[in-house]
């Protein structure tokens, strides 16, 4: 059994793709991805974006769609990731403008030397791998760069960075969703 998720704007505007049946998979609403994306409007165009836990990657090819430079994904499921790579195929995405990593967060993050202006953390809920995510991805992530954090609970809660600053949030049902800026 798959999902489709829809992509909202940009060059596949209304494009559905599809993704695996996983427990604890849940794109992030149409809603919300909107929101998102209505924020970044003029900061998504040539972004390197790191999507720290890709599932089914809404995030990632939203921002594609909507003209990022690169993005790389991060999704420790195969299953999933193999329908991340067909979707990349289908979409017809070069590899210099996105590269997946079949592995952890946490074993990516600690090989990485680049820099990324546009991160998404979004991990599964039932994890709680946002403060542990947000601590090992930021010396990866610019000065002036921007964090989209998804959680179930109040963002306060989170033990983020000290240096990422909230500039916008909404919620969403039990979604929660912040807009954060990295200012050393």
């Amino acid at each position: 059994m798959k999902n489709q998720l829809r992509i909202i704007g940009g060059d596949w505007k209304r494009r559905q793709l599809p993704f695996a049946s996983i427990e604890g998979l849940r794109p992030t609403p149409d809603r919300v991805r909107e929101t998102l994306f209505n924020w970044l409007m003029w900061d998504v165009q040539n972004a390197h974006v790191l999507d720290l836990c890709a599932g089914s990657g809404a995030l990632s090819f939203e921002a594609l769609s909507r003209g990022a430079a690169s993005v790389l994904m991060i999704e420790p499921n195969a299953s999933q990731a193999k329908f991340l790579k067909d979707n990349l195929e289908l979409l017809k995405v070069t590899n210099q403008r996105a590269k997946l990593k079949i592995s952890t967060a946490q074993q990516t993050l600690t090989s990485l030397k680049e820099q990324f202006d546009l991160v998404f953390l979004d991990p599964p809920y039932s994890l709680d791998l946002w403060t542990e995510l947000a601590t090992l991805a930021d010396p990866l992530i610019s000065d002036q760069a921007l964090i989209y954090v998804e959680a179930d609970r109040d963002l306060t809660q989170l033990q983020l960075p000290t240096s990422w600053q909230l500039i916008k949030n909404t919620k969403a049902g039990t979604v929660r969703a912040g807009l954060y800026k990295k200012q050393l």
